[in-house]
């Protein structure tokens, strides 16, 4: 390895086979600490190294002029990875905050980055109003913002990579009462800072204790603001531990740097199955409570009002939304097959009514479907979607397949979804994408491909269905797109339809739509989908959280004991964690037996069981109104998406689709039985 660099201003001696691994050299360190005094500005100290004790790998850090407080470095070897522990000891009361910076020896120009869950290579297809290179090439972020508290460079050039990571226990937040500037925390926080900086072109690694964000700190949708330090008491005679590792180690290219970057984080954080009481039997009756509560029936179409609703009370609405956040007909099918199986006869009536009014009032003079309806305000969405079309064709072919193999056929359904699948195949570009947005005269409104494989599912579906060859030959056109533009650039965007950004969805939607194709082909073709989607699986497995974010006390989400490991953060636009998987747990399931990866099916038991947490119901509401009305906005970080901030959800949630992918969830195997 030829990484240069140095941690925490420390000359640091190590063993020979540890200095293979991670090679520093004193010139290529700085380390700082700040010490507040309330009423006053902060004052910034350099520390430089003292060798301590007579040992090589002890050192103390001092200021060119006394401070209260003494700061010891000890390191060591962890199989070669550097494990540094940093001792402060308070000499009287005070306010510090204490930061370091490790050049890399990489030329930030020839790298690539990556916070996982929340930055990845440069963030360019985010917006200026969102953290990004077309704001600053540097960025420091609170940890709590990453699904794994870690900052990882990889060089292009040299093809190799340098993450540090942060090592605690993680138990402890506070609040504070500003969001900006120098602020002093109400109490104990376990959360300190992580990024990356451009210092004289050379590539660094930047982090410290406790948190700060610059050089903007990201408060909600599209909002930066004012950089953000956080100052934490330490009493005299106090003494507070913070622990670091670094690692170096070579890659292939991005997607094999994050794939190291994954497994290392999810070996170091080892993250368990939450222990719950709600078994999938469980969770399912609670949630079936929302197919009957939240039905609306005085429309020309029939649906379960699930998008734009308050969690103050959960009130139905007049909005009816196919797919995204609605899942209309995805709700109705689950209906249907459960009112079957337990022998609910409302819910097979609701569902029928919601089937029968789709049928009939359900598409446009060209035979798409009416995908997002306002009956409050009497308007319908002229703009149509490939993702909310392609799960509602996604919803019907499970429906249609459901009744065949119990002896039911409906006929004009079956002649609606073929006409919609010619449609799509009207719709595809040479290149196999799909444009993201369109009107009914197929007139193109957005031509970014990033949802192009949400379409790969239907179409699949589709020729298992009707058994038609031009559907797979589409579907493997998709895949041909997505393996050139997103799977081999390792650049997953705007798959989400209210975001343009690096998001979670387009690379879980890859996975899935490549896992489609890997089930119904066999020999050489079968191995090349089932390694994209192996590829295209580490990327949404990287947004998911590894470890539990601490909240304060008052913080509900706190309070009621959320364990946020097996959630996934949204985008870089949206900073929330949700329960996004749908059919996400049985593709992790299927590459563990397909590639002999334990891993994958262990973290599939980790979603399950932590995505069973926030269950509504009688006595565990969970700050929603209604029993089985699962939230969706879960603000786990300094960001909120326009209300109440960490530890609470958005005032306005949409179930319709949180109570849709949990259902896929706790229902697994789906796309196998289908094409079987």
């Amino acid at each position: 390895m030829n990484l240069k660099c140095l941690f925490c201003g420390v000359l640091i001696a190590l063993y020979v086979d540890v200095a293979e691994a991670v090679n520093y050299i004193p010139e290529n360190i700085s380390a700082s600490i700040s010490l507040k005094v309330p009423g006053n500005e902060a004052e910034k100290y350099s520390l430089e190294l003292r060798q301590w004790k007579n040992d090589p790998s002890s050192y103390l850090l001092e200021a060119s002029e006394s401070i209260p407080m003494t700061i010891t470095q000890k390191t060591e070897d962890m199989d070669g990875k550097l494990r540094i522990n940093v001792t402060l000891t308070a000499l009287e009361d005070i306010y510090f905050n204490f930061s370091q910076q490790m050049l890399t020896g990489f030329r930030h120009d020839d790298c690539q980055f990556y916070m996982p869950g929340f930055w990845y290579r440069r963030n360019l297809r985010s917006p200026k109003e969102a953290p990004s290179f077309h704001t600053s090439d540097s960025w420091l972020v609170r940890e709590d913002r990453l699904s794994a508290p870690l900052t990882g460079i990889y060089s292009e050039k040299e093809k190799s990579f340098v993450t540090v990571s942060r090592i605690d226990q993680f138990v402890g937040e506070a609040l504070s009462t500003h969001r900006e500037g120098e602020i002093i925390l109400s109490g104990k926080t376990s959360i300190g800072f992580t990024g990356f900086e451009n210092l004289n072109g050379t590539a660094a690694l930047s982090f410290g204790f406790p948190y700060r964000e610059a050089p903007k700190s990201y408060i909600r949708k599209l909002t930066l603001a004012p950089a953000v330090e956080a100052f934490q008491s330490l009493k005299k005679g106090e003494t507070i531990l913070l622990t670091w590792e670094i690692q170096e180690n070579k890659a292939d290219d991005y997607s094999d740097f994050i794939r190291h970057a994954w497994e290392y984080s999810y070996d170091t954080y080892a993250p368990v199955p939450v222990e719950t009481s709600y078994s999938i039997a469980d969770m399912k009756e609670v949630l079936s409570r929302f197919f009957v509560s939240s039905l609306v029936t005085d429309h020309s179409l029939t649906f379960n009002s699930g998008i734009h609703l308050r969690t103050a009370d959960c009130q139905s609405n007049g909005q009816a939304e196919i797919g995204f956040i609605g899942r209309v007909l995805l709700n109705a099918f689950n209906a249907w097959e459960y009112g079957w199986q337990c022998g609910r006869e409302e819910l097979k009536e609701n569902s029928m009514k919601v089937f029968d009014s789709y049928l009939k009032n359900g598409f446009t003079q060209a035979g798409f479907f009416k995908e997002s309806v306002d009956f409050d305000k009497g308007h319908e969405d002229p703009v149509h979607s490939i993702r909310r079309q392609s799960e509602g064709i996604y919803a019907m072919l499970h429906f249609l397949a459901y009744e065949k193999e119990n002896g039911r056929r409906h006929p004009e359904w079956e002649q609606k979804m073929r006409n919609m699948l010619n449609m799509l195949l009207q719709l595809q570009h040479p290149d196999g994408s799909f444009p993201r947005k369109f009107y009914d005269d197929f007139k193109i409104v957005d031509n970014s491909g990033g949802s192009t494989p949400s379409a790969t599912l239907p179409l699949v579906m589709g020729y298992k269905y009707f058994k038609d060859k031009r559907y797979l030959a589409s579907a493997k056109q998709t895949a041909d797109y997505l393996e050139k533009v997103l799977i081999s650039k390792a650049d997953y965007f705007s798959s989400t339809l209210d975001a343009n950004c690096e998001d979670k969805e387009a690379s879980l939607y890859a996975a899935t739509a490549t896992y489609y194709l890997s089930l119904i082909t066999k020999g050489d073709e079968h191995r090349h989908y089932a390694d994209l989607t192996k590829k295209a699986a580490y990327f949404a497995l990287s947004w998911y959280y590894v470890w539990d974010v601490p909240f304060a006390q008052g913080q509900m989400l706190g309070d009621i004991g959320l364990k946020t490991r097996g959630w996934g953060n949204v985008s870089v636009e949206n900073n929330h964690i949700d329960v996004f998987v749908f059919e996400f747990a049985s593709v992790l399931q299927w590459l563990s037996e397909e590639y002999k990866e334990p891993r994958f099916a262990r973290f599939a038991e980790v979603i399950s069981t932590s995505m069973r947490q926030l269950l509504p119901h009688e006595g565990h509401m969970c700050g929603i109104a209604k029993a089985g009305y699962y939230p969706e906005v879960v603000q786990h970080t300094g960001w909120d998406y326009g209300k109440n901030g960490k530890g609470y959800y958005n005032d306005i949630f949409a179930p319709g689709w949180t109570v849709a992918s949990l259902w896929e969830l706790l229902t697994p195997g789906r796309a196998e039985h289908f094409l079987e």
